[in-house]
């Protein structure tokens, strides 16, 4: 909490003192940033890793069934989800990300580049070393910051109704344990069971609009008391008590 208000307080002072000498509006000029620093106005035609920075973050402003690709290209699809994002913030829907876009994203995130809403420790109740599973540590660790980063726009659009989560990240020993499917994305960090509110069909429901391939809750056998998101090459939603 004290983290999120000194990043606020600091965010606060970064835009006045900017209104004093008329820079703050500049098109690709932003605060740097504990995470990760955009130093350039970015838009469709752009290509390079601070794309792909931006792709993580705005890869949960999709339309339903789409999946936003962390390819570092800069696209039709990449410019829609910017002006979705920007949209809900009440920023310049323009699909062109610069200092605006940017200084939104810096509020959103803590130091570890985590949205301010999720954490690491959420998303792996397992082992702390994020090893065991179907993929190495670091990208079952890459994979649940590109979750948690979905949830967060998918929270915001729920009207910043938090959300709670049950399971994340799992080796094959704590799958095993808890007599998940040996096939389960949860060994891959791209998952996310959900429980609490709003209703977990509102969840199943919202999630089609956030990026998810994986939806599956009320009504699939072993999901009633919760909603599991994923990310699955296959896409498979399966929520027969919700209509999906």
């Amino acid at each position: 909490m004290f983290r999120r208000m000194a990043r606020s307080l600091t965010a606060f002072v970064m835009i006045m003192s900017g209104a004093v000498v008329g820079v703050g509006a500049a098109a690709g000029t932003a605060h740097a940033d504990e995470c990760y620093t955009w130093s350039r106005t970015l838009s469709q035609g752009s290509s390079g890793s601070d794309v792909t920075q931006l792709q993580i973050r705005v890869a949960g402003w999709v339309t339903s069934g789409e999946r936003l690709s962390y390819d570092g290209q800069y696209g039709a699809r990449t410019a829609a989800a910017v002006k979705k994002f920007q949209s809900a913030y009440g920023l310049t829907a323009d699909g062109i990300a610069g200092s605006q876009t940017f200084n939104k994203l810096y509020a959103l995130q803590d130091a570890d580049c985590t949205p301010i809403h999720f954490t690491y420790g959420e998303l792996n109740r397992c082992n702390s070393d994020w090893s065991g599973g179907a993929v190495s540590a670091a990208t079952a660790k890459a994979n649940a910051l590109k979750t948690m980063w979905k949830l967060e726009a998918m929270r915001h659009a729920l009207g910043d109704v938090p959300i709670s989560i049950s399971s994340g990240f799992r080796s094959y020993a704590c799958n095993s344990a808890v007599g998940g499917s040996s096939t389960s994305r949860h060994l891959y960090g791209d998952a996310a069971d959900l429980t609490g509110s709003p209703s977990l069909c509102r969840l199943a429901q919202q999630a089609r609009t956030h990026g998810f391939s994986e939806i599956l809750g009320p009504g699939y056998p072993g999901h009633n008391d919760h909603t599991h998101v994923a990310f699955d090459p296959s896409p498979y939603w399966s929520a027969p008590s919700c209509g999906i």
